[in-house]
């Protein structure tokens, strides 16, 4: 059975339009925060990643909507890859399936 697609928006501005980021994009769901990417305090994003199950896909614009720096994005990346999500960045064309960190520092992305 294949799982739900989960969309996540993140606008920093209230004046920017959030719906533009997945336009077109087909999800059963979406979580929307409005904060900086700086802003620890994401809890759509915290509920996202409690909701996603093994098989979902998490589908997202662009990286740095999910994450303002690669420590961050590769703590997000690997919370939801571990548990068997899947990750689509839609600018970057990117698909992630699992996310390998080689020596602590060294990202590993294998293209699905």
């Amino acid at each position: 059975m294949t799982g739900q697609r989960i969309g996540y928006i993140r606008v920093s501005t209230f004046d920017q339009n959030p719906e533009r980021q997945l336009e077109g994009v087909k999800v059963d769901r979406a979580f929307s925060d409005k904060a900086s990417g700086k802003d620890v305090k994401r809890p759509q994003l915290e509920a996202l990643i409690s909701f996603a199950r093994t098989g979902d896909t998490v589908v997202v614009h662009s990286m740095d909507r999910l994450a303002r720096n690669l420590d961050d994005l590769r703590r997000i990346v690997q919370t939801l890859t571990q548990r068997g999500v899947h990750i689509e960045f839609v600018k970057e064309h990117l698909s992630l399936a699992l996310l390998q960190i080689v020596g602590g520092d060294k990202l590993i992305i294998p293209f699905c």
